[in-house]
């Protein structure tokens, strides 16, 4: 199998050290970049959204518990795979979501919403354009149950 190898553009600088599955709404984080990727934030600041894609370092999969499992481990959700849920122990240490954009600097990206803990390797921020992510996606009703309380 061939080996990918990437390396981050940044940091996640905020308040959370530890992993958790609810209340990530309520955190503001910095993704402070490294100095050779500054000026790549310039016109970011047009945008409402970017997309995040993230680097999941202390995710732990383990085939037998995470590839079928209730999403959070909750036995009111079904049994999913793992590629019909986000759960963080994944296959591969990728996380990815979509988060506000609160400011943005010469260095650095404030968001709100962005699932990851503090010290988190940012691989890469995409804008979020509604032409690609699309807004009118459907999903099973279990995941709006599951969503309540996560931001």
């Amino acid at each position: 199998m061939e080996k990918i190898v990437m390396r981050p553009i940044g940091y996640v600088k905020n308040d959370v050290e530890n992993k958790k599955d609810v209340s990530w709404g309520d955190d503001a984080s910095v993704i402070e970049l490294q100095e050779e990727f500054y000026s790549g934030l310039a016109g970011l600041e047009d945008f409402s959204h970017a997309t995040i894609i993230f680097y999941l370092d202390k995710a732990v999969y383990e085939k037998e518990k995470h590839l079928q499992r209730h999403p959070q481990n909750r036995d009111d959700m079904p049994l999913v795979g793992i590629f019909s849920q986000r759960g963080k122990d994944r296959p591969n240490k990728i996380g990815i979501i979509s988060v506000k954009i609160l400011s943005v600097s010469e260095k650095s990206l404030v968001v709100k919403g962005l699932d990851a803990i503090n010290g988190t390797a940012v691989l890469d921020i995409k804008p979020y354009y509604p032409v690609y992510d699309k807004k009118d996606a459907s999903v099973p009703e279990w995941v709006d149950r599951l969503m309540e309380h996560y931001f």
